[in-house]
């Protein structure tokens, strides 16, 4: 089936030299980005109810922007002050420089990693294990991280801050799509909450990472591709391969025999 409609469930790439608008001039395809899930962040009451006192502890541990923003917010709702001393324990720089967002960042102790993963944030941790962190988390964290840490001897505890949730499909948009693309098993369940009755069809599915591809498949549904492999690193790399299959030659290029 040649595809002509995509839908990327994610927000729409902020520059216009994302790949994904190569792909649709390539292969002349509409692309729409149109995430299946949204974050939203628990209320101060709500946040509450886990009995952790944001004010017991001297370092806060992120993973991402979302992270930050609600762990600011819920200081702000529940009026806690902030102490100058606190430390900041952050899994890249992109989510370091954003604090600055909400505080000076020269005059506060800030950490990062400088890879992306947790993993390599412990050793800043270890150096600083007198601390005693919070870990600002969403409610589909699955445990792991947390227990990285803690076997490490450090003082962690997790506290959500935000979740989850499906962000629905109105009954005026049109759902006439060839081929979807997941980026998390949330995703997929969002999916199935707003189209229970759901026939794939001829239409395709694509799915990044290992624990998406297993939810399209344990949801009974075709996974028609998948990345990373080890001829598509990225998602947009998979895709283009499956069009140039499945489409034909890209558009301006010469038909071969």
């Amino acid at each position: 089936m040649k595809i002509k409609k995509i839908l990327v469930s994610q927000p729409k790439p902020a520059s216009d030299k994302s790949p994904y608008f190569e792909l649709a001039q390539k292969y002349g395809v509409e692309i729409v980005f149109r995430p299946f899930i949204k974050v939203e962040g628990l209320s101060a009451k709500e946040f509450r109810q886990q009995k952790v006192n944001i004010s017991d502890f001297t370092a806060v541990i992120f993973t991402a922007k979302t992270a930050v923003d609600n762990f600011f917010r819920l200081c702000e709702e529940m009026r806690i002050t902030i102490p100058a001393t606190m430390k900041y324990f952050c899994t890249s720089e992109t989510v370091a420089n954003y604090l600055q967002k909400y505080i000076v960042y020269r005059k506060r102790k800030i950490f990062a990693s400088q890879t992306g993963k947790l993993a390599d944030l412990v050793p800043s941790m270890v150096k600083h294990k007198s601390e005693k962190f919070l870990f600002a988390v969403s409610d589909v964290n699955n445990g792991n991280e947390t227990s990285l840490l803690s076997d490490n001897k450090l003082d962690i505890t997790p506290a959500v801050m935000y979740r989850t949730v499906s962000n629905d499909f109105t009954p005026e948009e049109a759902f006439d799509y060839d081929m979807l693309v997941f980026f998390s098993p949330q995703g997929i369940e969002s999916l199935l909450k707003n189209f229970p009755d759901f026939q794939q069809g001829e239409l395709a599915i694509a799915a990044l990472g290992a624990a998406t591809a297993k939810s399209v498949t344990d949801a009974g549904l075709r996974l028609d591709i998948e990345a990373p492999s080890p001829k598509a690193p990225s998602m947009t790399a998979a895709i283009d391969l499956y069009l140039a299959e499945n489409n034909g030659a890209p558009q301006g290029a010469a038909a071969t025999a």
